[in-house]
């Protein structure tokens, strides 16, 4: 079968022995390529190739204009902006929110040759109209509103004249031009033969254009359309050919050329729901896969076609590798290069940044930045990044300044001068540090030898000159926040073109580049509302009544774009596969297309498609608790472990769950240093027992009585703030949650302190000892190596003649969690871990004193109020249970069974460390 174009060669070469006055004008450039190939395959001798133009290039060179960028439209836009009379400016970065709508319709107004007049004249009526009062005088916000709308007309028009004058003009306003020019043009080109290939939807100045070209010039004009859709007078896909037929009075006179009738051949349509865009990536990759494992040849006849063009990466990442050609007509949009969010967090840096400094997440996360870690690791430099986030984090600073970095890496310079300055710098200065980072980093990636980085650099190189370009050229980039938006805008626009052969291979494109390429086998993505067709998104200044009024396009004509666009891939195509997301979102569009709907209720093609769900194959993972064994080197780290002493909290973690025990106290895994943006825990914790052990000192070995602890109340608020700054490091209290910890910890001990003085009063209380670290050595029988027993006794004190033995908690703690009932064990349930602690402490005191009764409880500082909770047996659970508080030999005896038992099991190569369900 003959594609399209391969078609239109044939007819027009049969009418013309000589080509070199031919002019080709097809919808696109991709097109144009393929049409070169068409007429290299029809010649059988050399001749002059014909003039190919795409419809853009064409009207270009008619018009005499070039094309202006986006962002030069911008610039030029808010310079006619800022002459004009309205008394209040918006800022260029405010401005720049609203302006793309402006241009987007500038630019239609200008396509359609619209009388501007009328339109700007009707738009500020029906604002008038819009925000009518009963009051006679206007606020002075409605007068600013309509002065907007009735200046509309003005900017326009100073805006087209300010391009013109620069040999410019955006594309309307090259099309108005081409209009207004045409008839000289074709007196310049007299014996041209022009042939219009492949159009469907056209605005109003390329209508004008090719008609006035058709009735006074030689001419001809190809329609890529079937009959099928043509004569449907409700089909979306021939709505646009159906219009002209009744407008065009060249088209009344002369019969269409290039219809076909092959889209009801025979076809193997497949429709596919997969859930999710990745999915889509992934289903695609299958079928390319099964195309090349049947018939290898067929891939050089088919095209991917993304209905949503940012599934590209994933696209490209899931091609099978055996396929080794493929040709991607899209760029690869520069906003997804990782080069992108290194320039936007640096700038950032300083948009972000207070009289405070830098907050400490902005900076480590620019620090971890792939191109920072690798502008900071120079020769000299090792270590330089990580240095700089590990002085951060154990320093504990929340805001960091430009000083501080540079102390941190010893006045060597380097990263400081770079990338973090003292002065905010202003947007030139911003710029010209961005292309100092661009020239260090081409230095480290050209001794890397890594290509690809080096061609991502180039076009940032270029970009980052063009911007300095502007903002050198216009002076109201004043501040960081215009240059981002800025930057943003321009990266949005830019891509990284793909090199490769264009007629090789398996082609990858978006829906637009499609437009007169026939392919056998063609799969498109994410046919869903919304993508295709785009659905009613109205973003524009100009009401919909009024754009109909006018003949401007609304969402009717985009829908019939994108029909027309989809059926025509579908009419030579011999395999199509239709996919779309089953699971429709806001971000990755609604339900299932009505194109696909349309398909399946229409009777002619219906036996031809299969419909079908494919989702990847889900094997249900579960959860098999961990089981770790025993093997001689785990085995010499437990008794390591026990050489240096079980402590009861590395006992009550085995307690907890024997993996916990295993990662954190035998392989030291503990948790990753971070900054302490507020007071942690156990930070919090550290405070309350170095203030409550520094308070306390003078009194050991004596008797607490009311003037000592009044005296030490007096002390506390100097205390808990030096241990803030031992502790915390150099973290701020001086605000925030932080200022509200200090406070808690000063009321906590100043609380506790009331409480010990109301005890005093009643009791004779004796400190003996304080924080006193305990180390006993165990003999457990089947082991044959050291087990000591360690651990630190926060208080040690005597009540009316009692040894007590005191640990403190800043949580939170309930009574019944130290109470055991006879016969329980204490070992098997973590619940029991405090009573397990409390029992462990005494065991060690007694093993140095043996023989002494004791009592052993915690204070919580979360419920003072309920004094000393104390440890207790009780011969029953629930209420009227005997309760005995005292700690002798017998309770001992029975713990240290427990114990024993425990550390067995610990150090069995026999037992594995299971995991429990925490």
């Amino acid at each position: 079968m003959q594609s399209f174009l391969e078609e239109v060669v044939k007819e027009v070469w049969k009418k013309h022995s000589s080509h070199e006055h031919i002019v080709f004008v097809l919808p696109s450039k991709r097109a144009g390529t393929f049409l070169k190939n068409a007429i290299a395959k029809s010649a059988d001798s050399t001749f002059f190739a014909p003039e190919i133009y795409s419809i853009e290039t064409f009207i270009e060179q008619i018009a005499g204009l070039s094309y202006a960028t986006n962002t030069q439209q911008l610039f030029i836009l808010y310079n006619t902006y800022l002459k004009e009379s309205s008394k209040e400016k918006d800022s260029f970065y405010s401005f720049s929110n609203w302006a793309q709508t402006l241009l987007q319709d500038f630019n239609e107004i200008d396509r359609y040759l619209v009388d501007a007049k009328r339109l700007f004249s009707n738009l500020a009526a029906i604002q008038e109209l819009t925000h009518w009062s009963v009051q006679k005088e206007k606020t002075q916000m409605m007068e600013d509103y309509l002065r907007f709308w009735h200046n509309l007309e003005s900017l326009y028009s100073n805006f087209n004249e300010a391009l013109l004058s620069s040999g410019l003009g955006h594309q309307g306003l090259v099309y108005r031009e081409a209009y207004d020019k045409l008839g000289g043009y074709l007196d310049e080109n007299p014996g041209k033969f022009f042939v219009f290939i492949g159009f469907n939807a056209l605005n109003t100045a390329e209508t004008k254009i090719i008609q006035h070209i058709l009735d006074h010039a030689d001419s001809d004009i190809y329609w890529d359309i079937d009959s099928y859709f043509l004569e449907d007078k409700v089909h979306d896909a021939g709505f646009f050919l159906r219009q002209h037929l009744k407008t065009w009075p060249y088209l009344k006179a002369n019969a269409l050329k290039g219809v076909s009738s092959y889209y009801l051949g025979d076809k193997n349509i497949n429709i596919i729901g997969v859930p999710k865009n990745v999915s889509q990536a992934k289903y695609t990759a299958h079928l390319l896969e099964e195309i090349q494992a049947k018939q290898p040849a067929d891939l050089a006849r088919t095209a991917v076609v993304l209905g949503d063009e940012s599934l590209l990466n994933p696209v490209l990442n899931s091609i099978p590798e055996s396929i080794v050609r493929v040709n991607v007509t899209m760029g690869y949009p520069l906003n997804k290069i990782p080069l992108a969010s290194l320039f936007d967090q640096f700038i950032n840096l300083y948009i972000n940044r207070n009289e405070q400094g830098w907050f400490y997440q902005n900076l480590l996360s620019f620090l971890a930045h792939p191109y920072v870690q690798t502008l900071l690791h120079a020769e000299n430099a090792a270590e330089r990044g990580h240095s700089i986030e590990a002085t951060i984090k154990s320093k504990n600073w929340v805001y960091i300044n430009a000083d501080q970095i540079k102390r941190i890496e010893g006045g060597e310079g380097g990263a400081s001068q770079l990338l973090f300055h003292k002065e905010t710098p202003s947007p030139k200065e911003i710029l010209e540090l961005c292309l100092r980072i661009i020239t260090v980093l081409k230095d480290r990636l050209q001794n890397a030898k890594d290509a690809l980085a080096m061609e991502y650099l180039y076009r940032y190189f270029n970009l980052f000159n063009q911007l300095s370009d502007l903002v050198t050229k216009y002076e109201f980039i004043t501040d960081l926040k215009s240059l981002l938006g800025l930057y943003r805008e321009l990266l949005s626009s830019e891509t990284l073109d793909f090199q490769g052969e264009p007629l090789e291979g398996l082609q990858v494109m978006g829906m637009l580049e499609s437009r007169n390429l026939d392919f056998e086998t063609v799969i498109i993505t994410s046919v869903n509302e919304g993508i295709l067709p785009s659905g009613k998104s109205n973003n524009s200044f100009i009401p919909f009544d009024l754009k109909v009024q006018l003949g401007l396009p609304t969402y009717k004509e985009k829908d019939a774009v994108y029909t027309y666009h989809f059926y025509r891939l579908l009419q030579r195509a011999k395999n199509v596969y239709i996919l779309y997301n089953t699971e429709p979102d806001v971000l990755e569009g609604g339900e299932r297309s009505r194109l696909i709907n349309q398909l399946l209720t229409d009777e002619n093609r219906s036996s031809a498609i299969h419909e079908s769900v494919a989702s990847p194959v889900i094997v249900p993972k579960r959860h098999a608790l961990e089981s770790i064994e025993k093997d001689t080197g785990l085995i010499e780290l437990i008794k390591a472990h026990a050489l240096r002493g079980f402590s009861p909290t590395s006992l009550s973690n085995y307690v907890r769950n024997p993996i916990d025990f295993y990662k954190r106290n035998l392989l030291g895994i503990d948790d990753v240093l971070e900054v302490e943006e507020t007071i942690a825990a156990n930070t919090f914790g550290t405070i309350v027992h170095d203030t409550l052990e520094e308070l306390y000192t003078p009194f050991v070995g004596s008797i607490l009585t009311e003037e000592k602890l009044v005296d030490a109340k007096t002390k506390v608020a100097e205390l808990v703030k030096k241990h803030f700054a031992k502790t915390y490091l150099d973290g701020d209290i001086s605000r925030g949650k932080n200022l509200i910890a200090f406070n808690v910890v000063l009321r906590y001990i100043e609380n506790f302190i009331n409480l010990e003085i109301a005890d005093v009063k009643k009791h004779q209380i004796k400190i003996i000892g304080l924080e006193e670290n305990l180390k006993v050595a165990l003999d457990i029988d089947g082991i044959d190596f050291p087990i000591n027993l360690k651990g630190k006794l926060d208080r040690i004190d005597e009540v009316d003649g009692t040894l007590r033995i005191i640990d403190y908690k800043t949580g939170s703690v309930e009574r019944n969690q130290l109470e055991i009932v006879d016969g329980t064990s204490i070992t098997s349930d973590y619940k029991f871990s405090k009573a397990f602690q409390l029992l462990c402490y005494a065991s060690m005191y007694s093993s140095e004193h043996p023989g002494v009764l004791m009592e052993a409880g915690i204070i919580s500082f979360k419920k003072l109020g309920s004094g000393v909770m104390k440890f207790a047996t009780k011969d029953k659970a629930g209420n009227g249970a005997k309760k005995e508080t005292k700690i002798g030999k017998e309770t001992l005896s029975l713990f240290s069974t427990e114990l024993s038992a425990l550390i067995t099991e610990i150090c069995d190569i026999n037992i594995p460390f299971t995991e429990k369900e925490v």
